[in-house]
């Protein structure tokens, strides 16, 4: 007769190895030893890849946050330009040469005073344009201690003016003036606007 307990299995303990088959209890502790090694550089590694992954995803945040802020200073520097052409080729335009006008008067008297220095006072002529003369001789009527000579000459423009002193002779030209003033404001709207469209 067969006994019970040798057709059921044992779940109690564990069928003990012949002997020399298991690790000895050395290996045992050194594969443990390596398999918690083996699992702590994982976990190293694992939380080295995430703070790289991270520091990626922010670098690349910042450098989308960047380039919506140039954007966004692009945007507001071509709406500024855009606003600002208009008054600055109005006082081109306008501004500039009624300056250039109230100067002029000052600037003759600069420059005769610079002629008459150190010499004698002799016969000045001023070289103008026709329609600036009018405006000159009330002017110039103070005594500038030079006698003045006002000249007519319809070849010189509005804003031209030659100071004859014997052999000296020196050319006021605020036309010029104004031109290189206009040609500079033309120039720093014509690059801003480049620089604009190209980032």
């Amino acid at each position: 007769m067969t006994r019970l307990a040798e057709l059921l299995e044992n779940f109690g303990a564990p069928p003990a190895p012949p002997p020399g088959t298991g690790p000895n209890p050395e290996e045992i502790d050194a594969l443990k030893v390596a398999a918690y090694e083996e699992g702590y550089k994982a976990g190293w590694e694992d939380a080295a890849k995430a703070q790289a992954d991270d520091r990626s995803q922010i670098t690349a945040e910042f450098a989308r946050n960047l380039q919506d802020l140039s954007f966004t200073y692009h945007e507001a520097h071509a709406h500024l330009l855009k606003s600002l052409r208009p008054l600055l080729e109005d006082m081109v335009r306008m501004v500039l040469p009624r300056l250039a006008e109230q100067t002029l008067l000052p600037r003759i008297v600069e420059e005769l005073q610079s002629l008459a220095r150190g010499e004698q006072p002799r016969g000045v002529e001023i070289v103008v344009h026709p329609d600036a003369a009018p405006g000159l001789e009330a002017a110039l009527e103070r005594d500038l201690g030079v006698p003045v000579a006002l000249v007519e000459d319809p070849s010189l423009a509005e804003g031209q003016v030659y100071l004859r002193l014997g052999e000296d002779e020196r050319q006021i030209d605020m036309i010029a003036v104004l031109d290189g003033i206009s040609d500079a404001v033309a120039a720093f709207l014509q690059q801003t606007e480049a620089e604009v469209k190209h980032g």
